[in-house]
């Protein structure tokens, strides 16, 4: 799906529908998208959160943008009028003050997201392309714009360079036990919206969740198919390694 020229709407529903389609979340396992009730300004609005399972640091998502957008407290209940002078000047003793109106954008921006990057964007390329670095993406119902939050993080063991499968030309990262972070690694060099990462299960007791990974404009569906139907009738009850 073509999201170059695609502008954010300010219906909720419509940009939900085009991300789950973009993304195809139906099939994609590690696309997450989180749904919740936005506090500003004593007021309520429908949002939801778009970012990638592996790629993102949990802790830092959930105490600066979900808890300031979601719990209510002193910032987001106040409900009073809230002017920004922009400039003052004085003419004959008459001092004119030129202020700037109350903007919902601008007041989630400044004031409720204690993040340390946060970008607004106007169209889906952009806001996919934070999300496949790593980023988590803010929808706000009735706003034209999305929010590109930087929540960068990775967890478990380190990647090391391969031991077993020496490269000289080409990246020194080598896949590690954790499914996530190897998803992650592959997130990292293909940065398009399009891969798609579908969970199976392997072995009849360990039930090991393996990753059928492909491009979904590129591959031969008639391949994808014929992959998936061997890998769920392999009877094996447990599944050591690749081999």
């Amino acid at each position: 799906m073509d999201t170059q020229n695609t502008r954010i709407e300010k219906n909720y529903d419509n940009n939900l529908i085009y991300i789950k389609t973009s993304y195809n979340t139906l099939i994609n396992s590690d696309v997450v998208i989180r749904e919740f009730i936005l506090n500003a300004r004593n007021q309520q609005y429908k949002a939801f959160l778009l970012y990638i399972d592996g790629m993102i640091d949990t802790n830092i998502m959930n105490d600066f943008v979900l808890k300031p957008l979601m719990l209510k407290n002193q910032s987001n209940s106040f409900a009073g009028e809230q002017k920004q002078v922009v400039s003052e000047t004085k003419i004959n003793n008459v001092i004119i003050r030129k202020v700037k109106k109350f903007d919902i954008t601008e007041y989630l921006k400044n004031s409720l997201m204690p993040q340390n990057s946060v970008k607004t964007e106007e169209y889906f390329e952009n806001v996919f392309s934070g999300v496949n670095s790593g980023n988590c993406a803010l929808f706000v119902d009735t706003l034209d714009v999305a929010f590109n939050i930087e929540v960068k993080g990775f967890k478990q063991r380190s990647i090391d360079a391969p031991n077993n499968e020496v490269v000289i030309k080409g990246s020194q990262e080598a896949f590690v036990e954790n499914l996530r972070t190897n998803t992650s690694i592959l997130r990292r060099i293909i940065n398009n919206e399009n891969l798609i990462i579908e969970n199976v299960e392997v072995g009849k007791i360990t039930k090991t969740k393996c990753g059928i990974c492909y491009m979904q404009n590129i591959t031969n569906s008639d391949l994808i198919a014929e992959a998936k139907f061997r890998i769920n009738n392999l009877g094996i009850d447990s599944l050591l390694s690749s081999r």
